[in-house]
C-alpha cells in the first residue's frame, strides 16, 4: 500500500512538470524560464539545491557518526556558498544575461578557456547527480522490502525524473520544486515531531547529544586537522559557486532583487531547516539504539528510513517518503539539468558554432538523456556513500575554476595568460597529489585552490589584459 501511493505521487510529479513544459517555446525557456520567475519560486528552487538525498539520508548519518565535526562541508559550507553567491557573485552575473557560467568565460577571457573549465563544471556533476539516484534506489529497495533492488531503484527514480526534466526543463523544475518544498518542509517537521515525543522531548534529545559531544564542530590545534577543516569548509562553501546549477537558479529571477535576495535567503534557510533530519536522525538512536547500531555497521544511510517503516504509523510514513522523494528528486531535476545545459552551449556549440536556437534545445534534450545513463551507471558502480559523492564533486572546481571566475568578474587585470596559468596549475598540481600521491596527509584541493591563485597572479601581471568593461559589454563590477 506504501508503495503505490508512492507510486502515486511519483505519477502526479511527472504530470505537474508536464503540464509546465508546456511553456516552453525557447532554448532560453527551457534553460532560464525565461528570467521571470518570482521570489518565493527562485528561493524555494536554491534551498532544493542542496536539501536533497545527502541531507536527509547522508548528512544526518554522518551526524550520528561524528557529530557536527563531520557536517562542515555540508549544510556550513553549503549554506555560506549560497549566501556568498547572493550578496557577491548574483548581481554581476545576473546583469550579463548569459545562459551558462561557460558564456562568462568565453566573453571573459577565450574559447579554450571556456571549453576547459566547462567540462571541468560537467564532469563535477558526476557525483552530485549519482548521489541522488542512489538515494532513489535506496527508497525504492526499502519500500518494496527488498523486491526492488537498489540497482532496479535507480533506474526506476532516474527515469521518472528524466521524464518531466526532459520535456519541461527549467519551467518543470521549478513549477515541480514548488510543490515538493511544501511537502518536504511538513512532512519532516511531521516526523520529526512524531520521533522526538517517542524519544522523551526536545529537552531530552538535545541534552543527551550535547553530552555525547555532537555538538563539537571547531578543529583540534593539530595543523593537519586544521587543514583537514579548511578543505572541508572551502570545497563546498567555494568550489560549489563555479557551478552551473545555482547560476541557472539565479538567472530565472524576475529581476536583481530577486536574483540576490531570493539566494541569500535560500542559503539561510537551508542551514537552518538542514537541522530537522539531523534532530530526527538522533531523535531515532534514542528509541531503537539496537537497530541504529547495527544499521550504523551495515549502511548507515539506511537508519531513518528503517526507523520510520518500523516505528512510525502508517500515515506518518507516507508522509516521510513522500517528503524524501520530494527532496530528491528536486535536487535530481535541477543538477541533471545543469551539466547537459553547460554541456551543449559551451562544449558541443564550440564544434557547431552555426547551431539554431531550436537545435541547442534538441541537443539540450538529447545531453539531458545521455547525462542520466552516464549518472545511472556511476552510481550503480560506485562504491561512495551519498555524503562522500556530494563532497568530493567539487574539488574539481575548487581547484580550476574558482580562481578563474573570481579574478574574472572582480579584478580588471585578469588575463588571458592567468587564467591559462591558473587551470594548469591549479587542476595539475590537484590531479598530480590525487593520482600519484593518495595518502598525501592534507586535502590536495587546497594545493590545487592555492597553486590556481598563484597562477591567475603572475600570468596577469606578466601579460595583463585590459579592462573589458566597453569592449564586451561587461558591467563594472570592480570593488568602490
Amino acid at each position: 500500500m506504501l508503495l503505490a501511493l508512492v507510486v502515486v505521487y511519483l505519477v502526479i510529479s511527472i504530470a505537474i512538470g508536464l503540464v509546465a513544459s508546456r511553456k516552453v517555446h525557447s532554448a532560453s525557456d527551457y534553460i532560464t524560464a525565461g528570467r521571470s520567475l518570482p521570489m518565493f519560486m527562485v528561493m524555494a528552487m536554491v534551498f532544493a539545491t542542496w536539501f536533497g538525498a545527502e541531507t536527509v539520508l547522508g548528512i544526518s548519518a554522518t551526524f550520528l557518526d561524528e557529530g557536527f565535526r563531520g557536517l562542515i562541508s555540508d549544510p556550513l559550507g553549503a549554506s555560506v556558498c549560497l549566501v556568498l553567491f547572493g550578496l557577491v557573485f548574483a548581481l554581476p552575473l545576473y546583469r550579463l544575461k548569459l545562459m551558462t557560467l561557460g558564456d562568462f568565460f568565453h566573453i571573459r577571457y577565450n574559447k579554450k578557456t571556456e571549453l576547459v573549465l566547462s567540462t571541468c563544471i560537467v564532469l563535477s556533476y558526476l557525483g552530485w547527480v549519482s548521489a541522488q539516484v542512489t538515494a532513489l534506489g535506496l527508497v525504492f529497495n526499502v519500500l518494496s522490502d527488498g523486491t526492488v533492488s537498489m540497482t532496479q531503484g535507480m533506474i526506476i527514480g532516474a527515469s521518472v525524473v528524466l521524464v518531466y526534466t526532459l520535456f519541461g526543463g527549467m519551467w518543470s523544475v521549478a513549477v515541480t520544486t514548488c510543490v515538493q518544498m511544501v511537502v518536504i518542509v511538513i512532512g519532516l517537521l511531521l516526523v520529526a515531531s512524531s520521533a522526538s515525543e517517542m524519544a522523551g522531548g526536545m529537552s531530552t534529545v538535545i541534552s543527551k547529544a550535547a553530552a555525547e559531544g555532537k555538538f563539537n564542530w571547531l578543529p583540534t590545534l593539530d595543523l593537519v586537522d586544521m587543514l583537514g577543516w579548511m578543505a572541508a569548509l572551502f570545497t563546498m562553501a567555494l568550489g560549489s559557486i563555479p557551478q552551473q546549477d545555482v547560476f541557472q537558479r539565479v538567472n530565472t529571477s524576475k529581476n536583481e532583487t530577486v536574483a540576490v535576495w531570493a539566494t541569500t535567503l535560500g542559503g539561510i534557510a537551508y542551514f537552518f531547516f538542514a537541522a530537522v533530519p539531523l534532530y530526527l536522525a538522533y531523535s531515532a538512536s534514542l528509541v531503537d539504539p539496537e537497530l541504529t547500531s547495527r544499521l550504523m555497521a551495515e549502511d548507515s544511510q539506511l537508519v531513518l528510513p528503517t526507523f520510520v517503516v518500523l516505528h512510525m504509523p502508517f500515515w506518518l510514513q507516507a508522509v516521510f517518503f513522500g517528503a524524501l522523494l520530494s527532496v530528491i528528486m528536486s535536487t535530481a531535476s535541477g543538477t541533471l539539468l545543469a551539466p547537459s545545459v553547460t554541456f551543449t552551449e559551451n562544449v558541443l556549440k564550440n564544434f557547431k558554432p552555426d547551431m539554431t536556437d531550436e537545435q541547442l534545445l534538441r541537443y539540450t534534450r538529447y545531453t539531458v538523456f545521455v547525462f542520466t545513463l552516464l549518472v545511472v551507471a556511476n552510481a550503480v558502480l560506485s562504491s561512495s556513500d551519498i555524503h562522500a559523492m556530494v563532497e568530493n564533486a567539487y574539488r574539481i572546481t575548487l581547484a580550476g575554476v574558482f580562481v578563474p571566475l573570481t579574478a574574472g568578474l572582480f579584478w580588471s587585470r585578469a588575463s588571458n595568460l592567468g587564467a591559462t596559468l591558473s587551470m594548469a596549475l591549479g587542476l595539475g598540481s590537484w590531479l598530480f597529489l590525487e593520482i600519484f600521491i593518495p595518502d598525501v596527509p592534507f586535502e590536495p584541493q587546497l594545493v590545487g585552490l592555492f597553486l590556481s591563485l598563484i597562477g591567475m597572479i603572475v600570468g596577469s601581471y606578466l601579460s595583463p589584459n585590459p579592462y573589458f568593461a566597453n569592449k564586451h559589454g561587461l558591467p563594472d563590477v570592480r570593488p568602490v
